[in-house]
């Protein structure tokens, strides 16, 4: 394939992971509302793991190497690529961790009921995120990694001087956007929220948004902070800063319960002292954490220099590569108006912690999958082996949904203890569990539908391609939208969560589509046989499940932590031995990976 020399450095890169997409950004709350993977998120996660190189294929030769006055900082060499691995493998997971904790500290300190506070907050914590991702976001996502390797790799300085100027812009820019939307916080809530909320309701969730809409400022320049420290082979902070987010944020709700009781409140109950607490600590959280990177830049040899020479960015080329970004992102802000229009005041904060569910476990398998599959994807179509492509994106379809399916099980027959152990307490009733278990179910049936519609889109940056994904980003947000509204209705926040599902299956089908036109025929046959057998044993494991919980309730068991624990391990075990008469070879795969990263941390 035949690639333009001046964008051979493409953002891709030899870890599998391209430059942070929101996964969904109809759905997903910006980065204010979980730094965590499972959030931002996924979203941010995703991008501290870039580890930005440019390496020449096997069909080319390398470059020659620039010619340089000052010797610049280089991303350490040999064996600390393994323990750069290991260090964000466990960022991840006490993330994910300390990110839940702050989701069910949230959803306790302020509750689910309709037209309470905790609604209100949580629509507050949306505005930040879509503000930044429509203006700049998804540009700066796209681009930022790949230039600031560029100006390293080509510039005397090692790219200091373009850093320099990269982050003058952005302050500029984000400065003026968050103060502009922090003045215009009254006109968001009006557009967001419907009249039917009324006026207490949408008081509050503007008050709060004063607090919350500054964060865009510390949003992109945590992201560029970020991208440098990776470029220079540091990438322990930005991994673990979003902890200290999450530490700030569970800090205050425990000090709100502390202060002013664990009680689900209306809006017209809300005093500006609480006001004050909740909103100053979700922005505390989010300055410390951009904060939290500046140690690590002064080590990396950064010092920062306003620079407005503007010009040398080339903008241009920026504007370039990111416009496909921004109509992907500004298709996806209108699904969000929807999604707000028709939750906000009616259980979404509901919904967001079971979407954040749902995001957990696709942080934890498919990511892990696109990350490994990425860079063979890439390389294999720099070099034009386009059936190796097709190979790897077959056994990513296979591996995510097999791994995935018992999850999927989960959520859809233990879906009220999986709510009732992980959430009631506190503000959060078992009347919200109930109403977030019809959620779950949904969320368990659009699991493995949205991990694959991923997978497929990046699919196509591995070719590279940016375009596309933009273009059919429009049917299917459209048919979300339609979905959604028709079943809201009838099914409430479920009804959102399946039109989620919809609309990821129509994604599998348009993205099959255009690959097949684009790299040639996929495969499915084999796939679907696969994925049949996929479904047969989650049928069997469901059932397992299902009957566990039937025969627990009938001997007086009635502990959520109990029924989710048995249920829970019933139904993997029920899998995984369906699998296995079933012959689901990539069941067995997964266990040799682990067998042999046990053995290597064994002989370390």
């Amino acid at each position: 394939m035949s690639r333009d020399p001046e964008h051979d450095w493409f953002p891709w890169d030899e870890t599998g992971t391209f430059p942070r997409i929101d996964p969904d950004s109809t759905v997903l709350l910006p980065r204010i509302s979980d730094p965590s993977p499972a959030g931002e998120t996924e979203a941010a996660a995703e991008r501290t793991m870039i580890v930005p190189q440019i390496r020449p294929t096997r069909n080319q030769p390398p470059p020659a190497a620039p010619t340089r006055t000052t010797e610049a900082p280089k991303p350490p060499e040999g064996n600390t690529a393994a323990g750069n691995s290991a260090l964000m493998a466990i960022g991840s997971l006490v993330s994910r961790g300390t990110g839940f904790l702050r989701t069910a500290m949230i959803a306790a300190a302020l509750g689910g009921a309709a037209l309470g506070l905790g609604d209100a907050y949580t629509a507050a914590q949306f505005f930040p995120g879509m503000v930044y991702e429509f203006l700049i976001g998804g540009v700066l996502s796209s681009v930022v990694v790949p230039v600031l390797v560029r100006a390293r790799d080509r510039d005397p300085d090692g790219g200091e001087a373009y850093a320099q100027r990269l982050l003058t812009l952005a302050v500029m820019v984000l400065g003026g956007a968050a103060l502009i939307a922090t003045l215009c916080a009254p006109i968001l809530t009006f557009v967001f929220t419907t009249s039917d909320t009324g006026q207490d309701y949408r008081e509050l969730v503007t008050a709060l948004s004063y607090f919350t809409l500054p964060a865009i400022f510390f949003f992109g320049v945590s992201a560029i902070l970020a991208a440098y420290l990776n470029t220079r082979g540091s990438f322990g902070p930005p991994m673990w800063t979003p902890i200290l987010n999450n530490v700030v944020v569970i800090t205050t709700c425990a000090l709100f319960i502390a202060f002013f009781g664990a009680v689900a409140r209306q809006a017209g109950d809300v005093s500006p002292g609480m006001v004050v607490l909740l909103g100053g600590g979700t922005l505390l959280g989010i300055i410390l954490q951009t904060a939290g990177l500046l140690p690590a830049l002064r080590r990396a040899g950064f010092r920062w220099r306003a620079r407005f020479d503007f010009r040398a960015l080339g903008l241009r080329r920026l504007g370039h590569l990111g416009g496909w970004m921004f109509c992907y992102v500004a298709v996806s802000q209108v699904g969000v108006l929807v999604l707000l229009r028709l939750l906000s005041g009616n259980s979404l904060l509901i919904y967001n912690n079971v979407f954040l569910l749902m995001m957990m476990a696709h942080g934890i398998v498919a990511v892990s999958i696109v990350t490994a599959l990425m860079p063979r994807m890439s390389a294999a179509s720099a070099a034009g082996r386009f059936g190796d492509v097709v190979e790897d994106l077959a056994k990513g379809v296979r591996t995510t949904s097999a791994v995935l399916a018992p999850i999927a099980v989960v959520f859809v027959f233990l879906a009220g203890p999986t709510m009732t152990a992980l959430f009631v307490r506190g503000a959060f009733t078992a009347e919200n569990a109930n109403d977030g278990a019809a959620v779950l179910v949904m969320a368990g049936i659009s699991l493995i539908p949205f991990s694959l519609s991923q997978l497929f889109t990046f699919a196509f940056y591995a070719l590279p391609d940016t375009k596309t994904p933009a273009v059919l980003n429009i049917p299917v947000v459209l048919l979300r939208i339609i979905v959604q509204v028709v079943l809201f209705g009838s099914l409430a926040a479920g009804g959102v969560m399946l039109g989620n599902g919809i609309s990821y299956l129509l994604a599998i089908g348009l993205s099959a589509w255009q690959l097949r036109n684009r790299i040639g025929p996929l495969g499915l046959g084999g796939t679907a046989m696969v994925l049949a057998r996929v479904a047969a044993a989650m049928i069997a494991a469901g059932l397992v499940g299902w009957g566990s919980t039937l025969g627990l309730r009938s001997v007086g068991v009635d502990s959520a932590w109990v029924q989710l624990i048995l249920g829970g391990g019933l139904i993997v075990v029920a899998y995984l031995a369906a699998a296995k008469a079933l012959r689901i070879r990539e069941i067995d795969e997964v266990f040799d990976l682990l067998q042999r990263v046990r053995r290597k941390l064994i002989r370390r």
